[in-house]
């Protein structure tokens, strides 16, 4: 059996836990596990307790019958003959002392507010595009890119790229499927990869490039680039995937779909390359609105 007691923890880690113990008082769980299902919720405590605090306490075969283990740093847990006790501490390690002057009190708010201002408006001046290409597999050495798809937003404009290109072979009939694109229409409607590559490198110019599982879509087209002769990007890249994976510790997946849905956001085409492209243009901002993205 385990007792486990959370204080100002995310809410995210208290939902979690309930999967394993019951909630019987605001913050405090009980449950009955194994002690290896006992050591990876503590570790999942410990990764994902913010700023808050936890204890757990549990069997064990000591003179007690039980023992804990604590988060606070106001104790100590030590061990006297076999006895776990707990041990106030009249100093709390890196505890910040007080006693700042008042001078030094403003001269450190002035900073804060110089330097927000500083990331706010680099975010709000800084253009930035949203980059999606749809691909004939997943392997940049045996696959092709058969669609490209950007979109950035410069002011109240918002400015879109997007093209089709012509392949050597067929579209699998499981990515036709998946993207609505065939034969048919690459033939009608798409371009020689070079053209493509030309016209997208002016559109994307020197502006920050972004991208959900950035890393799949650049390997693509950094291929393509040398393919083609033409010189690599220098652009910067950011892939919000792992940005996602940070902040929303408990979704079921992080395809980019479920991603959307968590944040309210409609993709009315998914495995589109443009629509993706919007529909994480619009997961970027969302991100900066939330504080956990700057560009």
């Amino acid at each position: 059996m385990i007792v486990i007691t959370l204080t100002k923890v995310p809410a995210s880690l208290r939902g979690d836990l309930t999967k394993w113990c019951q909630e019987i008082q605001t913050g405090v769980y009980v449950g009955n596990v194994s002690a290896k299902i006992r050591d990876l919720l503590w570790k999942r405590i410990m990764d994902n307790i913010g700023n808050g605090e936890a204890t757990i306490a549990y069997n064990t075969n000591t003179e007690l019958g039980y023992t804990f283990r604590t988060t606070r740093r106001d104790q100590d847990v030590v061990d006297l003959d076999g006895i776990t006790l707990i041990k106030q501490l009249n100093e709390v390690p890196g505890e910040i002392k007080h006693g700042f002057s008042n001078a030094a009190k403003y001269h450190q708010a002035r900073l804060k507010t110089v330097k927000e201002g500083r990331t706010k408006n680099k975010s709000e001046n800084k253009n930035f595009i949203a980059l999606d290409l749809e691909t004939t597999g997943l392997d940049p050495l045996s696959s092709e890119i058969i669609a490209v798809g950007a979109v950035k937003k410069v002011g109240n404009d918002e400015e879109i790229f997007s093209r089709y290109i012509k392949i050597s072979g067929n579209i699998p009939h499981v990515i036709s499927k998946l993207t609505g694109l065939n034969d048919e229409i690459l033939q009608e409607q798409g371009e020689d990869l070079s053209d493509v590559l030309d016209d997208l490198l002016v559109f994307l110019s020197d502006d920050t490039i972004i991208g959900y599982n950035l890393k799949f879509d650049m390997q693509f087209l950094e291929g393509a680039l040398e393919k083609t002769n033409k010189s690599p990007l220098k652009n910067r890249f950011i892939d919000l995937m792992p940005r996602v994976k940070k902040v929303e510790l408990f979704l079921d997946n992080y395809r980019l779909e479920t991603v959307l849905d968590k944040y309210g956001i409609e993709n009315r085409s998914p495995h589109n390359a443009l629509e993706d492209s919007k529909a994480t243009l619009e997961l970027a901002f969302k991100l900066i609105e939330n504080g956990k993205l700057r560009i």
